[in-house]
């Protein structure tokens, strides 16, 4: 049977030695796993800052990109307040997406695509709610040109 000493075995003298340490006072304190995992954090906290800042780029650079797309050759002939009423009866009916497209995109999109700003069209539409008369006003004059439309076709 062989004898297992710390001088025949140099890797178990070092493992012993590096348990050392932790327990050594004039080496180390109670305090020092709380102060390294205080630094490990203050380093986390930088690299993640440093990669929402790269995200943040890419997003910006994105919308440069999408911006520089050649713009559309449309442009609304119509009323303001006539396309809000369209972009509202799109997404009411939930047509765009199965319904999951938010109204602040079906306006952004309309106005890329007929080159109009459509400015507040959330006050526009609580405008539109408050008409006296037909509230789809725009969507009745549609109904009845298709109609008008369908007829002549027929004819």
């Amino acid at each position: 049977m062989k004898n297992t000493s710390l001088e025949e075995n140099p890797t178990f003298d070092f493992q012993q030695n590096h348990i050392t340490f932790l327990f050594d006072e004039q080496f180390s304190t109670c305090q020092d796993t709380t102060v390294a995992t205080i630094m490990a954090y203050d380093m986390l906290i930088v690299y993640l800052q440093q990669e929402i800042k790269k995200l943040q780029k890419n997003t910006e650079t994105n919308k440069l990109n999408s911006m520089k797309q050649k713009p559309s050759n449309l442009f609304w002939t119509g009323s303001k307040t006539e396309l809000i009423e369209l972009t509202y009866a799109l997404h009411s009916s939930g047509a765009i997406n199965s319904g999951t497209a938010d109204i602040k995109e079906l306006a952004s999109m309309f106005e890329k695509l007929f080159n109009v700003d459509l400015g507040n069209y959330y006050h526009t539409f609580i405008e539109i709610r408050a008409r006296k008369s037909s509230k789809t006003k725009f969507l009745d004059k549609l109904t009845e040109v298709l109609i008008r439309r369908f007829k002549d076709s027929d004819e």
